[in-house]
């Protein structure tokens, strides 16, 4: 077959593809055929900055030319070794993870996407502890497979899709900006925090094995928790020997300013997972643990056929290695800051915008109609990311209000390109509030 054409891409995807399948801007969709850095370029020669990153996937950039090669020169070896054996990779892999993430993880392995990430990580809290229970949080999104969907706490992704495991307690996030318990910041003594001790005394402590949580809840927003959350919660965690489980599924390897987001907080997880960065855009994800409770597994609790095969572990090395070379964590810290202030600095000429948070190149932009009534601007919302598109940016779907912008870009965005996406997204404010 040769190369097909715009349209026939989309109606062949169209036809033969699952109704589950959502497409952005349906009337005028976008076909992509390349990207190199922080720029996609769709069939018909248009131009995009990338905001998105694929979901956060291409920290490295697009097509970056270490991770392919890593990926070649590993093709024409072996690219199929089931975890039964050993191969080197994959042992070098685990190895560099033990030395970059918080000192006391250890213990890896390897599966192909952040949903079965976290289903490792409960599957070994509850064999580590001997417990059934966890805990997560209102607003977390930790997959689409049946455990994370459990965890998630968004009701949109249950409809209709239960019933669910049993055991599964969710408790109110740490958004500040629209705090589920209608309090504010700092005079609410972190009330969301610690009223886990308040839960955990209700829900029997002794059958919660683990308390999973987004240092950023990414999906809902990229929504930054206060200073001192995790230090509260890990506090009370301690004192009922539960297990801590940091998702950093997307804020890892370098999105946030730090090469992995618990960091900011002060804090070490009992166990994290990882994956979206991990591989530079190569399927492959992780979870890691202590030395103790990465030993809980016995043999064949766990498996996964395709699971840290050597292809992916030479592609999750090469991206690590870009990490450290082109100091990305460092670069998204600097532009992350960067940017912040740029976008902040728009909310003088745009009623529109509520808030600016963020850390690093994970930033959330809340539009509201109403900065006092903070009412989500829906609407509003949607025609902005469609004028943004016009002006060649491309931004991801908003936050679980609707109207919470999530921005992420590749980690390689150059100033320059930051500067256009600022303009651009000032522009399309401009136009959506005239309307």
């Amino acid at each position: 077959m040769g190369r097909l054409s715009r349209e026939d891409v989309i109606r062949f995807s169209d036809q033969y593809m699952m109704t589950n399948v959502a497409r952005w801007w349906k009337d005028d969709p976008v076909v992509i055929e390349s990207g190199k850095g922080a720029i996609l370029r769709d069939m018909d020669g248009r131009e995009y900055i990338d905001l998105h990153a694929m979901h956060a996937v291409a920290s490295q950039g697009y097509s970056h030319p270490k991770i392919i090669q890593a990926v070649k020169e590993q093709l024409e070896k072996i690219f199929v070794v089931a975890t039964d054996f050993y191969n080197e990779p994959q042992a070098l892999l685990a190895k560099k993870l033990a030395e970059v993430t918080p000192p006391n993880l250890k213990r890896s392995f390897f599966v192909n996407s952040g949903a079965e990430a976290v289903e490792t990580a409960t599957l070994l809290a509850k064999r580590a502890t001997g417990r059934p229970g966890i805990i997560a949080l209102w607003g977390a999104f930790h997959g689409r497979t049946h455990m994370p969907r459990t965890l998630t706490g968004f009701s949109k992704y249950k409809k209709g899709m239960g019933p669910f495991p049993y055991g599964v307690v969710h408790l109110p996030n740490y958004y500040c900006y629209r705090c589920p318990l209608g309090l504010e910041y700092p005079s609410c003594n972190l009330q969301c925090a610690r009223m886990l001790d308040d839960a955990l005394k209700y829900a029997a402590p002794e059958e919660v094995a683990a308390f999973i949580a987004e240092p950023i809840q990414g999906t809902a927003g990229n929504i930054v928790p206060p200073p001192d959350y995790f230090r509260i919660v890990k506090n009370i965690l301690d004192q009922y020997g539960i297990l801590f489980i940091a998702d950093e599924v997307i804020t890892g390897f370098g999105r946030t300013g730090k090469l992995f987001a618990i960091e900011h907080f002060g804090v070490e997880p009992d166990i994290m997972t990882m994956a979206k960065a991990l591989g530079g855009g190569f399927p492959v994800s992780a979870a890691i643990a202590s030395e103790e409770v990465g030993t809980a597994f016995k043999p064949l609790d766990h498996y996964s056929t395709y699971g840290g095969n050597p292809l992916a572990m030479a592609a999750a090395l090469a991206a690590i290695e870009v990490i450290e070379e082109e100091n990305l964590v460092e670069k998204s810290a600097k532009n992350g800051e960067y940017m912040l202030k740029r976008l902040k600095e728009l909310m003088d000429d745009h009623e529109l915008i509520g808030e600016v948070d963020g850390k690093g190149l994970l930033i959330g932009l809340e539009l509201v109609k109403d900065r006092e009534t903070k009412e989500p601007a829906v609407e509003e919302t949607a025609k902005f990311r469609i004028e943004l598109r016009k002006r060649g940016v491309i931004i991801g779907p908003p936050g679980w209000t609707g109207s919470r912008i999530r921005i992420n870009p590749p980690l390689v965005i150059a100033k320059e390109q930051i500067d256009r996406a600022i303009e651009a997204i000032d522009e399309a404010l401009t136009v959506v509030e005239r309307e």
